[in-house]
């Protein structure tokens, strides 16, 4: 299971504020803390980067790979900052992300080409979410066809199928697990498949976060779920995680679980 760190994020107030003042150290010092938490990759959302929006992402790329080398997931609606977050990253990256329109499919692909990248694919188009998991797969074969097309390998993709939240949309849950085994039947080996985890209760009383993010968490890896963008921060969620691993026999040796 790739837990990918949702901390470094422009909507957060003390990151924001950082990014502003290009101030380090609260970006470092929560780099550090995710990736001590648990995490195997970073998100670094840069959000809309509508002014300066290429140095923003390079600078922010630059300050996280001071303090860590694990995988960076850039996530920007900005293009040129996108490219120009990859062309700084020291591993290759995750590019977070891509919808099924062709327009965007046009512009993703090719850097994902370019920079030997990672793609998080969501089943939606500009038509917005998809209300079903059949939807989200018809979505899935379109993106997974451009990948064809513009030669990256498709075990490069993470599809997504979108969770919504809970307390708006509480019929889309099962749709998201129906979806995630429906994507593993797509291609030998299965397609991957990563979730914005804390979706799932935004809107909700802050008391219920973890026991709903941590028990869908374990639903979703029942059926096969191998990413999640999430608070790795959050000791409930990872627990589980862990002893959801257990149980499926993903930790070869349990006895220092147990113990």
């Amino acid at each position: 299971m790739l837990i990918i760190g949702e901390k470094i994020n422009v909507m957060l107030k003390q990151i924001g504020q950082a990014m502003k003042d290009r101030d380090k150290k609260p970006i470092q010092d929560l780099a550090v803390s995710q990736v001590q938490a648990g995490a195997n990759a970073l998100d670094i959302n840069a959000g809309p980067a509508t002014k300066n929006g290429p140095e923003i992402m390079q600078w922010l790329v630059n300050t996280v790979q001071e303090v860590t080398d694990v995988t960076l997931s850039l996530d920007t609606t900005n293009a040129e900052a996108m490219e120009a977050g990859l062309q700084v990253c020291k591993n290759p990256a995750i590019i977070n992300s891509t919808s099924g329109d062709r327009a965007k499919l046009e512009t993703i692909m090719p850097m994902a080409k370019k920079y030997d990248a990672d793609v998080i694919g969501l089943t939606m188009t500009s038509a917005g979410v998809s209300r079903d998991a059949n939807e989200r797969v018809a979505i899935a074969v379109d993106i997974m066809t451009a990948m064809a097309e513009f030669d990256v390998p498709v075990e490069r993709l993470y599809l997504d199928p979108l969770i919504l939240p809970v307390g708006v949309a509480q019929n889309q849950a099962m749709e998201v697990v129906e979806a995630i085994k429906m994507f593993r039947q797509l291609n030998d080996p299965p397609i991957k498949s990563v979730v914005g985890l804390s979706n799932v209760y935004n809107g909700t009383p802050e008391r219920l976060h973890s026991i709903l993010s941590s028990t869908y968490l374990v639903m979703l890896m029942t059926v096969g779920l191998d990413a999640a963008i999430a608070d790795p921060m959050d000791q409930r969620l990872m627990e589980s995680m862990k002893t959801a691993r257990l149980f499926k026999n993903d930790i070869l040796y349990c006895d220092s679980y147990l113990e």
